[in-house]
C-alpha cells in the first residue's frame, strides 16, 4: 500500500492489527520488508507497519537539501495518516537515528523506543576511505554480496542475502548519496535528552559496523535510563540474523 506523504508516496507494509502498533525503520539501503520475519512474529498481538524510507524500496526519491529532521516529519505524518493513537518505534541502523529523532519530539501515543544497533546521533564514524569506497559502488551487485558478508556475524538464508542485495540495488542515487554524504554526519545528540519514553537497545556482538564500543560511547551515555541487550554470534544485521530475539525484545517492552 503507497500513503501521499507530503510530496511523496511511501510504500508501507502493515501485518497484524489492533489499537496498539509498532512502527519499524529499517537500516540504509534496506526496506520495510527486512522485518518481515520480526513482524510476523509480532502480529498475533500488535498491528505492525514497515515503511520503505523515503528513497529506498519502494517509495519515492527524496528531494533536495533532505535531512534527518525530514525523514522525522515523514514518519510522524504517516503515524498520523494511518490514524495510529497508541505505539512504540523500533530503528535500525540508519533507522535509529531518525527513531531518535522522532522520539525526542515526544509524539502523542509514543509509549516505547528499540533501538538495533542504531546509527548514533553524532556523526556515524565511517572512515573517509570507506565513503568513497560506498558512494562510487552502490550499483555493483559483486560489492553489495560483499558487504552483506562483511555485515553479518553469521550466514544468511540465500533468499535474505538476495533480498539485502536487491534492496541496496533498488535505493534511489540520491538516498544512498545523502545518507552517506550527510544524514550520517548529522548530529542531533543535543536532542535526545527529551526522550523520556522506556528505551531497548540491542548490539550484535560482532557487529563491525556500528560496533558495541560506539553504541556504549555514543548512545549509551546519553540515555541514562536505556538498557541495552548484547546479541552474541551476530553482526549488524538484526532483524535478519536473530529475528526471534529480536521479537523477544520487543515484547518484553510490553506497549
Amino acid at each position: 500500500m503507497k500513503y501521499r506523504i507530503g510530496d511523496a508516496l511511501l510504500h508501507v507494509t502493515e501485518c497484524g492489527r489492533g489499537p496498539k502498533a509498532w512502527v519499524f525503520l529499517h537500516y540504509f539501503g534496506g526496506s520495510g520488508r527486512a522485518w518481515g520475519q520480526v513482524s510476523a512474529l509480532l502480529a498475533d498481538r500488535w498491528r505492525c507497519v514497515m515503511p520503505d524510507l523515503r528513497g529506498f524500496g519502494s517509495s519515492d526519491a527524496i528531494m533536495d537539501s533532505y535531512s534527518v529532521n525530514d525523514a522525522a516529519d515523514e514518519v510522524l505524518a504517516l503515524v498520523r495518516a494511518l490514524a495510529i493513537e497508541r505505539f512504540g518505534l523500533v530503528g535500525h541502523s540508519m533507522g535509529g537515528k531518525i527513531a531518535l529523532v522522532v522520539a525526542a519530539r515526544k509524539p502523542p501515543g509514543l509509549s516505547r523506543l528499540v533501538l538495533l544497533a542504531p546509527s548514533p546521533p553524532t556523526p556515524e564514524p565511517i572512515a573517509a576511505s570507506e565513503r568513497a569506497c560506498l558512494l562510487a559502488c552502490q550499483t555493483s551487485r559483486a560489492a553489495a554480496r560483499r558487504a552483506t558478508r562483511k555485515s553479518c556475524g553469521q550466514p544468511l538464508l540465500a533468499a535474505l542475502v538476495r533480498q539485502v542485495i536487491d534492496d541496496r540495488l533498488r535505493t534511489s542515487p540520491a538516498a544512498w548519496r545523502w545518507w552517506l554524504a550527510s544524514g550520517s554526519c548529522e548530529s542531533v545528540q543535543n536532542r535526545i535528552a527529551q526522550i523520556s519514553v522506556p528505551v531497548q537497545v540491542l548490539s550484535g556482538a560482532l557487529d563491525t559496523n556500528i560496533p558495541t564500543a560506539v553504541i556504549e560511547r555514543e548512545v549509551m551515555a546519553r540515555l541514562p535510563l536505556a538498557r541495552m541487550r548484547l546479541l552474541p554470534s551476530c553482526g549488524h544485521l538484526l532483524p535478519l540474523e536473530a529475528p526471534q530475539a529480536v521479537a523477544q525484545t520487543i515484547r518484553d517492552m510490553a506497549l
